[in-house]
C-alpha cells in the first residue's frame, strides 16, 4: 500500500480469500454481474474449473484471459504474480488507455494470503503502479469454527481481513453461530461484517476498504483504525443489524483497549499514547517483525513522531513493514499515536510492554 497525496491515482487491488467452500466463487459470480464492477479485472489464482458470469474459465498451462458479459476481463494465474501484474497495464490497453480501472484477486481456499500482500506492498514495479484497497474473507458460519481450529491458512484469513462476510447462515444452528461471532470479536474486532445468502451482497461493501477510497482523496484513517472496536468489552456485546452488518456502540474512555476473552491464539489489541514516539520507531519496529513477525499478523496505525508536523501511517504484515509515509493533514483534533496489533500466541502484557518500548514510554 502506498500512502501519497497521489495514491487514489494508483489501481487498487481488492484481495478476495477464504477457506474452501466458504463461498467465494459464488460471491464473485453475483458482484462481477454488478456494474460497479464493470471495469474490473478478475485475477484467479485457483486451479480447476470456475464459472465466471456464465463463462467456464478453463486453466490451462498458460494464464487465460477472456473478457466476460459485462465487459469485465479474467485472467487465470499459473505464473508468477508479479509477471502477471506488470502485464496487465500494457496487455489490456487500446490506444494507449489502460482498459481496466481496479483489481481483483481470488486466492485458492488453501491459499496463505500475506504473500500476496506482500508483493503488493514491497514490490516497486508492483507499488508504483497498484495499492491494496482491502482484504476480503469469506467465512462459512456452517463450518467455521472447525475450520478455524483446524487450519492455520484459515485463521490468517479471518485475522487480516478488512471485511468479513458471513455465507451459509441457514445452516448453523443459533448456538453455534454465537460461538462464531463471539470468536471473530476476538479474532478481529475491527473488521466490518456481512452476512451473505447465495452469493448476494452489494460489490460497494467490499471496495474502498483501505485509507483511500477511488473517488476521494482525504484519507478516512477513523473508518480504516477503528479504534472503538477494539474496547474492553465488545465481545460481550452484540455487533449485527438487521443487514447483517456489525457495529460497535462504546465510549472512548479506556487508554489500553484488550477485547479478548476466550482461549484462541490470535488475539487483537489497540493502544494510544498521548505523547509524540521517538523518531527511531521505524527501525525499532523493523528490529521488532525481524524478531516477531510470525506471530505479528497485522499491525497497521497513526503515529505522532516528534519533530513532524504531519501524521504518519504504520502498515504491516507479518515481517514486512511499509515505509512510513505522512498523510496530508490529521483527520481530526485528536493527535494520539494509535497501533493496532493482530497477534498469534502473543499475551496482552507481552504487546503492550513492546507498544511501550517503542514509543518510548517504559
Amino acid at each position: 500500500m502506498t500512502l501519497t497525496s497521489t495514491t487514489p491515482s494508483l489501481i487498487p487491488v481488492t484481495l478476495l480469500t477464504g477457506y474452501l467452500g466458504s463461498g467465494k466463487t459464488t460471491i464473485l459470480n453475483h458482484i462481477m454481474q454488478q456494474s460497479m464492477m464493470a471495469d474490473t479485472l478478475v485475477i484467479i489464482n485457483e486451479f480447476g474449473e470456475i464459472a465466471l458470469d456464465h463463462l467456464l474459465v478453463v486453466h490451462s498451462t498458460d494464464n487465460v484471459v477472456m473478457e466476460m458479459g459485462s465487459g469485465c476481463l479474467c485472467c487465470t494465474i499459473r505464473s508468477d504474480l508479479v509477471k502477471t501484474l506488470q502485464d496487465l497495464t500494457w496487455r489490456f490497453s487500446r490506444n494507449g488507455k489502460r482498459q481496466f480501472h481496479r483489481v481483483l484477486i481470488e486466492t485458492t481456499g488453501l491459499a496463505d494470503p500475506t504473500p500476496i500482500i506482500h508483493t503488493l506492498m514491497t514490490n516497486l514495479q508492483i507499488s508504483s503502479r497498484y495499492r491494496l484497497d482491502g482484504i476480503v474473507a469469506t467465512i462459512d458460519m456452517a463450518t467455521g469454527n472447525h475450520t478455524l481450529s483446524t487450519y492455520n491458512e484459515a485463521i490468517k484469513q479471518a485475522a487480516i481481513a478488512d471485511c468479513l462476510l458471513l455465507t451459509k447462515a441457514d445452516l448453523v444452528t443459533p448456538q453455534n453461530k454465537t460461538d462464531l461471532l463471539q470468536r471473530l470479536n476476538v479474532i478481529n474486532p475491527a473488521a466490518s461484517r456481512w452476512q451473505v445468502a447465495h452469493g448476494q451482497i452489494e460489490a460497494e461493501k467490499l471496495l474502498d476498504l483501505g485509507l483511500f477510497s477511488t473517488q476521494e482523496k482525504t484519507p478516512d484513517v477513523e473508518r480504516w483504525l477503528r479504534e472503538e472496536a477494539y474496547l474492553a468489552d465488545v465481545a460481550n456485546k452484540p455487533r449485527h443489524d438487521e443487514q447483517g452488518h456489525t457495529e460497535d456502540h462504546h465510549d472512548h474512555d479506556s487508554h489500553v483497549h484488550d477485547i479478548n476473552r476466550h482461549d484462541d491464539h490470535v488475539r487483537a489489541y489497540c493502544f494510544t499514547t498521548d505523547q509524540p514516539v521517538i523518531k527511531q520507531i521505524y527501525p525499532t519496529l523493523l528490529d521488532l517483525l525481524f524478531c516477531m513477525g510470525s506471530n505479528i499478523l497485522r499491525i497497521k496505525g497513526i503515529l505522532n513522531i516528534q519533530g513532524n508536523d504531519h501524521p504518519m501511517v504504520l502498515h504491516g504484515v507479518q515481517h514486512i513493514l511499509h515505509p512510513l509515509v505522512p498523510l496530508p493533514a490529521w483527520p481530526g483534533e485528536d493527535r494520539r499515536s494509535k497501533i493496532v496489533f493482530i497477534t498469534r500466541d502473543i499475551e496482552r502484557e507481552t504487546v503492550e510492554n513492546i507498544f511501550k518500548s517503542i514509543t518510548n514510554h517504559v
